[in-house]
């Protein structure tokens, strides 16, 4: 364990350190703007790219494996949502939020550095498609379920929005170029692929950093009753529901599966604090869940990978 903590602890230590800056120093959210145009539109994209315009193509096609990881997240969304709606009184809007708190995972920010440190350059397939097919699922849902909820538009227009949402955001993007430069053979080379290691180098540093300082500019004001059920949903349930689906669906190797239970595990998204902020709904207690999911889930992932790492999981060992 204390090697595992050792491995993981300057990951946990960028947030941390991003979120004693927010407290510390007097800028407005505002001022994260440029960082995070960085981070989302530049530093990960490439981080992406590389990883999978190098990967022989025959591991891109994985339909089990991304069938299962999908289904899992699907299948946690609906039980946050269904317990939120009886909750609730039947307030779809609320619930949907709820049930994105509980699926939703930091796969975006978190998952790529922290996989990569603990299971080798070989997470980064697994980690690239479940972060593409997972947020697809979320763009889904999340405009899906606020129609339902109330908030009416015609099915073209919701339509379009999904349409656009998945296929202009730039981590899903990333990965299809990436996909198509593996498929057709592409590799860059010399100074463009310096360029592009560079910048995919710069991506968990300056995502987690970034994560920190929002974290620090959203204080807890109150802990909402929800959160003793989101809690558990999002950091224990998740990963047992995509250890079983894959189970299930395998057998996969154990990085894969390893993968997986890692970015299952990771706390709840600040992109579901955006789309409440969004649709105007849930908005304090999302940010509050972000917040809390994060600090107990240095606990909760330190404990996974101990239990991957010696086994108790019943996988392989890690492959470096």
């Amino acid at each position: 364990m204390i090697e595992i903590i050792g491995l993981i602890s300057p990951f946990f230590g960028l947030i941390a350190l991003g979120f004693v800056a927010g407290r510390i120093a007097p800028h407005p959210v505002s001022g994260l703007a440029w960082l995070n145009v960085f981070v989302i539109y530049i530093a990960l994209p490439a981080l992406f790219f590389q990883l999978l315009s190098k990967t022989p193509v025959e591991k891109l096609a994985s339909v089990g494996f991304i069938v299962a990881t999908t289904l899992a997240t699907f299948v946690i969304f609906v039980i946050g949502f269904a317990i939120a709606y009886v909750r609730s009184g039947r307030d779809i809007p609320a619930a949907t939020i709820q049930g994105l708190a509980g699926a939703y995972g930091n796969i975006g920010y978190m998952g790529p550095g922290i996989a990569l440190a603990a299971l080798g350059p070989a997470a980064g397939v697994p980690v690239a498609l479940i972060f593409c097919f997972d947020n697809t699922l979320h763009f889904i849902m999340a405009p899906l379920m606020m129609a339902i909820g109330g908030e009416r538009q015609p099915f073209a227009a919701m339509a379009r929005q999904v349409f656009l949402k998945v296929f202009t955001h730039p981590f899903i993007i990333a990965t299809i170029v990436g996909v198509g430069a593996a498929i057709l053979g592409i590799h860059p080379q010399g100074p463009l692929d310096q360029f592009l290691q560079l910048l995919a180098n710069a991506a968990a540093p300056c995502a987690l950093f970034a994560m920190g300082v929002t974290l620090a500019l959203r204080p807890l004001k109150r802990v909402p009753p929800e959160l003793f059920t989101i809690v558990p949903i999002k950091l224990v349930l998740h990963p047992i529901v995509v250890w079983l689906a894959l189970g299930l669906a395998g057998p996969f190797d154990p990085v894969w599966v390893g993968s997986a239970l890692l970015l299952a595990s990771l706390p709840t998204a600040t992109n579901v604090f955006v789309i409440a902020q969004q649709y105007e709904v849930w908005v304090e207690r999302a940010s509050t869940v972000v917040l809390v999911t994060t600090v107990i889930s240095v606990a909760t992932v330190t404990l996974l990978l101990t239990a991957l790492a010696t086994g108790l999981v019943p996988t392989h060992p890690f492959l470096h």
